[in-house]
């Protein structure tokens, strides 16, 4: 039986174990299995809410999980993984059944790419799908989009570092009240992507409009993104204001920043991840050409 260990914070040593664990399985299997939060928990020592969770064998990193409880109305969100060279042992279960036992039964758990062993594994926990995100692709090579047309009197500029996060995260905040993974970013959120080497100002894109006392009012945004190994572009968030929706400006931003992408950055393909069930959404994706290339999936106790 693998014996789990569960610490709030992390030494240098684990830390550098357990991204080359996760770097070492995504190789294996095509994608990451902690995704792109988890493994920005991981560094910079402690942080509220967050534990990770470590199984040794013979003095080696063999698997590792992560529970994430600062939701104040979700359950915990959990994600774990097993290095490719030692699965089938039970490390995958018991990794499982220490999230559970930590979030005191009251757990989501990612299943990233949705694979056979991932459902087995949540049926085996008692775990029930919950929710169903979707990355779709499509080609840029053929890209032929006019130039966005914005609703009167709003604007299109690109992100200054430092001067405009404050506005931008009450602007994400607004415009994802409902969602509380995107919605809850913080100021270290930001800092965090913001020190990353993919990060470029120049593909993040602010629609602003005057606020009627000399100033602007931030109303969306399209934040891209580039996997430069992957040769891919990133929608990476799309977000409008409430007071803002329902006039195109979703859409005028997304074609802003495909254009960016193709052009700019002379990138062969685009990918985004939007929820299965937002289906305003996935309708406007799909008339700009985008379909379904993998799922991911994410399981939770009952109740």
């Amino acid at each position: 039986m693998s014996e789990v260990v569960v610490v709030e914070e992390l030494t240098a040593e684990a830390v550098r174990d357990a991204q080359a664990l996760i770097d070492d399985a995504a190789r294996a299997d095509g994608q990451y299995a902690v995704s792109e939060q988890g493994r920005l928990n991981l560094r910079g020592g402690r942080r509220e809410g967050v534990r990770h969770l470590l199984v040794w064998e013979r003095g080696e990193l063999v698997g590792y999980g992560q529970l994430e409880d600062t939701d104040p109305v979700e359950a915990p969100a959990g994600e774990f993984v097993v290095h490719p060279d030692h699965r089938r042992r039970g490390h995958g279960r018991a990794l499982g059944g220490a999230l559970l036992d930590a979030s005191d039964r009251r757990l989501r758990v990612w299943a990233h790419g949705g694979h056979p062993a991932a459902r087995h594994l949540a049926r085996l926990l008692g775990l029930s799908l919950f929710r169903e995100l979707r990355q779709m692709r499509r080609p840029l090579t053929d890209l032929d989009l006019p130039e966005p047309v914005l609703p009167d009197g709003v604007r299109l500029r690109t992100f200054v570092p430092g001067r405009d996060d404050a506005a931008w995260l009450a602007a994400n905040a607004a415009a994802f009240a409902h969602h509380p993974e995107q919605g809850g970013m913080t100021q270290r959120d930001l800092d965090d992507r913001k020190a990353e080497p993919w990060f470029d100002p120049h593909g993040f894109f602010l629609a602003v409009r005057d606020d009627g006392r000399g100033g602007e009012e931030l109303v969306g945004f399209h934040w891209t993104k580039v996997h430069s190994a992957d040769q891919l572009g990133e929608v990476y968030v799309v977000g409008v204001v409430p007071g803002a929706q329902g006039g195109g400006l979703g859409r005028a931003l997304t074609v802003a920043g495909l254009r960016y992408l193709a052009r700019d950055r002379g990138l062969p393909t685009a990918m985004l991840y939007v929820d299965a069930d937002n289906k305003a959404a996935v309708t406007v994706y799909e008339r700009l050409g985008f379909r379904i290339h993998e799922v991911d999936l994410m399981y939770r106790t009952e109740g």
